[in-house]
């Protein structure tokens, strides 16, 4: 499945870069709407129940071992502070071991057994796969509970992570082109719209590259629910929670209060797509000084049309117009307002993207956009040394 899974640290004012955190207070809500409804919306159920669900499979932990070749290394997919990821191979039919590149493929997820609240995210992650079904989620396929061993078994991504083709370098992971960085984004926010939706009323707490994973067509998937939530019902604005996340993707507004939203969540949304149009990680100290920090360093930039170009990923070039950078540039910006009640919700970002889009695929504005490059030479030379200084 290609999830990089980063480590879970306790943190209370400061974290390492890439980390998970979680603080030491409270325990976790919002929504919009858009998207066809593919799902039974979650309700809070027992551990007996969860594990009931007539839509995944019991597996046992040999049938998982005969799968993987007894977990080998060479079989590893991603490996974090969860566990390890590994391929497999079953049986279409019986859903027994099958041997290496025959039946249907496999990403099984281990929990080590040292992680960090491990079942509590394990059975979180059964509960609402479990129950949620949309073309931009991960399938859940089933789940082996045997003694002290806890897995999870998804469909396989041949793609693998967003995080690996953005900052990857090597000729494995070629630069993602701007089309299909619009595509990803589009699928994404699709996915985060359907949580979002009344029906669902789901908060995903752990909106990051890592956890956006693409099939062979670059189709995007939302994985790693171990963190979602409930929304809030009734009258309530928020959902009180202990601050869970990853460091560079948490809103302001929650990371101070732990009232979390469904605009918690476009916050993130809106630093994953300023990654996607940057090619730089959120949080990078290997950047020169004061460009440390994505968000805080890019924001003057976007709304600002002839400065875009120092934040776009100058690999991109020729490849966009700048009508299309520029409301790219200004969706992100939207997104990562410091006030939530600026961001849009994520019905207005899938608008957006896909409109996006239908630009892109009319081609018009091209030429255009070249023109406007060539105009801004200094600001994408300037781009160029400052990559060149980050690598």
């Amino acid at each position: 499945m290609g999830i990089c899974l980063s480590a879970r640290i306790k943190v209370e004012s400061s974290v390492n870069t890439g980390s998970k955190f979680v603080s030491n207070d409270g325990d976790l809500s919002s929504t919009s709407s858009k998207v066809s409804s593919f799902s039974a919306p979650p309700t809070p159920r027992s551990e007996g129940e969860i594990l009931k669900s007539p839509n995944l499979k019991s597996f046992s932990y040999n049938d998982l071992k005969l799968a993987t070749r007894n977990f080998r290394p060479d079989s590893v997919l991603g490996e974090g502070g969860f566990g390890s990821v590994f391929k497999g191979w079953i049986d279409e039919n019986s859903f027994t071991a099958a041997k290496p590149g025959s039946g249907i493929v496999l990403a099984v997820k281990r929990l080590n057994q040292e992680s960090f609240q491990g079942h509590r995210e394990w059975l979180a992650e059964v509960n609402y796969l479990g129950q949620l079904y949309h073309p931009n989620l991960v399938k859940l396929i089933g789940y082996c509970l045997e003694d002290e061993h806890r897995l999870l078994v998804y469909e396989f991504m041949p793609g693998g992570s967003l995080e690996n083709h953005l900052f990857r370098r090597g000729s494995y992971f070629q630069p993602l082109s701007w089309n299909l960085r619009m595509k990803v984004a589009l699928g994404a926010a699709k996915g985060l719209a359907f949580l979002h939706s009344a029906e669902t009323k789901v908060i995903y707490r752990d909106f990051k590259t890592s956890n956006i994973l693409l099939d062979s067509n670059y189709n995007a998937k939302l994985s790693d629910f171990g963190l979602a939530k409930d929304g809030p019902t009734g009258d309530k604005s928020h959902v009180s929670t202990r601050v869970m996340g990853t460091y560079g993707y948490g809103a302001p507004e929650y990371l101070a209060t732990g009232h979390l939203t469904a605009k918690s969540n476009i916050y993130s949304f809106g630093v994953v797509l300023l990654e996607i149009l940057s090619g730089q990680r959120t949080v990078d100290k290997n950047r020169p000084s004061g460009e440390h920090n994505l968000v805080e360093w890019a924001k003057p930039f976007l709304a600002d049309k002839g400065k875009i170009l120092r934040v776009i990923d100058n690999r991109l070039e020729g490849q966009y117009s700048m009508d299309g950078a520029h409301k790219a540039a200004t969706l992100a910006a939207r997104c990562i307002s410091t006030e939530s009640k600026l961001r849009p919700n994520m019905d207005e970002v899938v608008t957006a993207l896909e409109q996006l889009q239908d630009s892109n695929a009319t081609g018009g504005t091209q030429s255009n956009g070249q023109r406007m490059r060539r105009r801004s030479a200094d600001d994408a030379s300037k781009n160029q040394a400052r990559s060149s200084t980050s690598r």
